[in-house]
């Protein structure tokens, strides 16, 4: 795949990105757009909320990518436990179904944005970063 040319500074920190979904096709899909996408880089992949909360310790994420579907810790959860472990990182909650069929407590989880996985891209990945970024360490 080829590189995707973003309007960011020269001298940009690289925003540092995890996945969290069960589904391995995603999660090469997204490592794929994630790598493509200037000044992000994929740094690392959990398959579930429980990975995904002991991976972000070792990682310190920027961005944390989590699906809403998820067996274990539900991508809600999930994102809930790491907006106070991690407050530093922006989640986002990602699915195939649209936002009216969430189940309950994703608004006030903690997550920055939901985007549908249909949606996912580098005009998206940089759009999510310029709107909800909290704070990057140079």
């Amino acid at each position: 795949m080829g590189t995707c040319e973003p309007d960011v500074a020269l001298n940009a920190p690289i925003v540092k990105v995890m996945t969290v979904d069960d589904h391995a096709l995603f999660r090469d899909v997204a490592r794929e757009v994630i790598e493509a996408t200037v000044g992000f880089e994929h740094v690392g992949e959990a398959t579930s909320g429980e990975e995904a909360l002991a991976l972000a310790q070792r990682l310190d994420p920027d961005l944390v990518l989590i699906d809403v579907h998820m067996t274990g810790i539900d991508g809600v959860e999930t994102a809930r436990r790491l907006t106070v472990s991690h407050p530093d990182a922006t989640t986002v909650l990602i699915s195939t179904a649209e936002a009216e069929s969430l189940p309950g407590g994703f608004a006030t989880c903690g997550a920055a944005a939901f985007v549908r996985k249909q949606d996912f891209g580098p005009s998206m990945l940089r759009q999510l970063w310029a709107e909800h970024r909290r704070s990057v360490s140079a």
